[in-house]
């Protein structure tokens, strides 16, 4: 595997296997990867021949400047990792490099931004979100990104991205990676106390607290949440926004009909979880049952 640091060296690299017509697959991280994202990368590599993961700690996304400078950063063990899954290049620019001097375009989405994540930590978020992996898609070309449905809201807003820019690569959302208790992977989880980790199981009970209830045969999109709401106060854990909402426009449902998303997010000692389930009014009792959960 390669390093890169420039947008010349990464489209030198990709001319060859262009050329070649082989398919060519983007992995966009901000490093310090886990399972989540080495799944990404497997998936990527089994269907694309040139994997390349980009590693970049954007600072545009980011609120508060504190939670960008404890946000962990590794890289020699993510180029490790990285290759051990099936990396071809990691590009891996500096901030001048994605933003160099007098940068002044910003690719905004509206709609799917406002709520959940949005009306949290404000436009300039998924400004910074959209406007990055605009670049990236740019300065790699890839024939398919591959993102993680536990940033489903992302990844919606990047689709519509795709669509709306009419860019020419297909989005592939893979499945929420979790431990074994449940907890979603995600790079901040390093920074959680041992007790911290154990509250944090919060989210994800929620959510199955609320799958249960749906496979119970519960359809008032109200009565769901509050057994989510239930389930979460046990680890005394107040979530910043939980809600059932369409998985096209994020507009908020009252009657579980098809497929729902449900979103949480909640502060765990002074780190921010995100995660999310879909609910599908479609799914039997037993078949739950007999699967044990669909992650």
């Amino acid at each position: 595997m390669r390093t890169l640091r420039t947008v010349a060296e990464l489209r030198a690299a990709l001319a060859a296997p262009r050329r070649a017509g082989t398919p060519i697959g983007l992995v966009p991280t901000m490093g310090y990867l886990h399972d989540g994202h080495l799944e990404l990368i497997r998936r990527a590599r089994a269907e694309c021949g040139e994997v390349v993961v980009s590693l970049f700690v954007n600072p545009t996304q980011f609120g508060d400047a504190a939670d960008l400078e404890a946000y962990p950063r590794d890289e020699a063990r993510d180029a490790a990792l990285a290759a051990e899954a099936g990396a071809g290049i990691l590009f891996a620019p500096g901030v001048d490099e994605v933003y160099p001097p007098g940068f002044a375009t910003t690719v905004g989405v509206r709609g799917v931004t406002e709520p959940l994540e949005g009306a949290t930590r404000g436009l300039d978020h998924f400004d910074g979100v959209t406007t990055v992996v605009t670049k990236l898609l740019n300065m790699a070309g890839p024939d398919v990104a591959f993102f993680g449905q536990k940033d489903a809201q992302q990844a919606l807003v990047i689709r519509k991205l795709v669509r709306d820019l009419d860019l020419p690569v297909r989005i592939e959302v893979v499945p929420t990676v979790r431990e074994a208790d449940g907890l979603a992977l995600s790079s901040r989880n390093v920074r959680l106390t041992p007790a911290d980790r154990e509250r944090a199981l919060a989210l994800s009970r929620g959510l199955r607290a609320a799958e249960a209830a749906v496979a119970a045969g519960e359809r008032d999109a109200a009565r769901v949440r509050a057994a989510a709401l239930a389930a979460m106060t046990d680890f005394a854990i107040e979530p910043e926004y939980l809600e059932l909402v369409s998985t096209d426009t994020l507009a908020p449902i009252d009657v579980i009909d098809g497929e729902v998303l449900l979103a949480v997010a909640a502060r765990v000692g002074d780190v921010r979880l995100i995660d999310n389930t879909l609910l599908s009014a479609s799914v039997a009792p037993e078949a739950l049952a007999a699967t044990g959960s669909h992650h």
